[in-house]
């Protein structure tokens, strides 16, 4: 699109952030009007919505010729994304309270791996029709198979609580906090703060992936079927970022959430190391980076459930896409990638700071995070204070 346009790499990257910006910071509102509306016209009406803001910001992106219908086409679609997503992970958290890590992350996993099915035909259809032809056709599809099926969902009649005996790894909480009571709450800030650094790590190697492979100059080699090198990473990543979701969700429930926040974050601290390492040939640099995304895809199973097991099921749609906010202000810092690595000729720094970041979210899951959930959850314990 840069060659098409003639926008630069720096001015694309702003529509992503937009785009993820717009995909968090609204679904606190999307969550509230799904509570608020009731668990069976709730997410009917909002995953239609989101469908129909999806597919005219593809539509606006199919016509864009400047950047501010770019970022404007970015916007829209991100808006109906982000309720979309809200939706549904909101719904997964309140079905399945003794599953909840693998609910989420398998229905997570639907925005990560089902993103691999559409790489390559986007890219056929760009190269053989051009950028507004793709973003036409392609937006389309994905609006009319949403609005299609938006009366599918529908959330739990009353919440649903586990019994804490149940499972001695997990530890929920007796009652509902509404959103304003779990804001006041440190424990939902120190996760914020976690989500934050993971997130944007994650997002760096998701923005960055492009700009690295075309500077360690194997972007465009052939490796696999005829495909490049950046074709078979995005597709792999994908996957692997997909699969990420269910399978930490899923251990998350057998060993609990914490430990395993330890176990992915301290892989996701290796991986980054490794593109430092072994990333500048062309096999090495897919199997670094799916392993990146392997290990930072998981936050998007393990936050929300965690926010839900520590802060109820209620308001579980609401609480979990205020939390989900966090991935905004990490998209925010994926710019700073370009300026550290213009300061240093390299992009051993951003690595750098990605894999200490990731050791130190680490201790935070284990040594902070873990005691204060377990003191909140006492005390609202012998408070007695009923659950809603």
């Amino acid at each position: 699109m840069h060659v098409t346009r003639g926008w630069s790499f720096p001015e694309i990257q702003w529509a992503f952030t937009i785009f993820i910006a717009t995909e968090t910071w609204l679904t606190p509102l999307a969550g509230m009007i799904v509570d608020r509306l009731g668990p069976n016209a709730g997410p009917r009406v909002m995953i239609a919505g989101g469908g129909l803001m999806v597919g005219a910001g593809w539509v606006v992106n199919s016509y864009a010729d400047s950047l501010s219908l770019l970022y404007l086409g970015a916007a829209i679609s991100g808006t109906g994304g982000g309720a979309i997503y809200a939706t549904c992970v909101g719904n997964a958290v309140k079905w399945f309270p003794d599953r909840r890590g693998l609910a989420v992350g398998l229905t997570a996993a639907g925005f990560g791996a089902g993103a691999a099915l559409t790489v390559i035909p986007i890219r056929m259809t760009i190269a053989a029709t051009g950028y507004d032809n793709a973003f036409l056709w392609f937006g389309l599809g994905q609006g009319l198979v949403l609005i299609a099926i938006a009366g599918v969902l529908r959330g739990p009649e009353r919440p649903i609580v586990m019994a804490n005996t149940a499972n001695v790894h997990l530890t929920q909480s007796v009652r509902s906090f509404t959103a304003s009571e779990m804001l006041r709450s440190p424990v939902f800030w120190l996760m914020y703060v976690m989500f934050i650094g993971v997130a944007a790590s994650g997002l760096m190697a998701t923005a960055q992936l492009g700009p690295i492979a075309w500077d360690y100059g194997i972007s465009d080699k052939p490796i696999l079927l005829g495909g490049t090198v950046l074709s078979v990473a995005l597709v792999f990543d994908n996957v692997m970022n997909g699969l990420a979701r269910p399978f930490f969700g899923a251990v998350s429930d057998r060993i609990g959430r914490e430990k395993t926040m330890g176990v992915a974050f301290a892989l996701g601290a290796a991986s980054y190391g490794s593109v430092v390492v072994f990333g500048h040939s062309p096999w090495a640099f897919v199997v670094c980076f799916a392993l990146i995304f392997f290990t930072w895809g998981e936050i998007f199973s393990l936050f929300p459930s965690t926010c839900t097991d520590t802060f109820g099921p209620k308001y579980a749609t609401t609480n979990a896409s205020l939390l989900y906010t966090a991935k905004g202000v990490g998209a925010f810092l994926v710019p700073l990638a370009n300026v550290l690595t213009t300061a240093t000729g390299s992009w051993l720094a951003v690595f750098q700071v990605a894999t200490l970041t990731n050791v130190v979210v680490v201790g935070l899951a284990l040594f902070v995070l873990k005691p204060m959930r377990l003191r909140q959850m006492r005390q609202a314990m012998e408070a007695g204070v009923p659950s809603g």
